[in-house]
């Protein structure tokens, strides 16, 4: 649960980015644009992206103290 209480760091527009390039791959995916090992990686990330758009924390932002939350 360490991870749901991390503070939220990731703002609107970045969270609809995040959505939209995720979107994006997986009609990609789905339309068979992109297949194989370099599709695997590109899902991975599709979920990454979704998951920490639904907790609004990027780890990733956390080491450098970097957020694009509105204040």
């Amino acid at each position: 649960h360490k991870f749901l209480r991390m503070k939220q760091n990731i703002g609107t527009i970045d969270k609809l980015i995040r959505i939209l390039i995720a979107i994006i791959i997986a009609v990609l995916y789905f339309t068979q644009m992109i297949s194989g090992t370099f599709a695997i990686v590109l899902l991975a990330l599709a979920f990454v992206f979704i998951a920490t758009s639904a907790v609004g924390t990027c780890p990733l932002y956390l080491p450098f103290n970097f957020s694009t939350k509105e204040k």
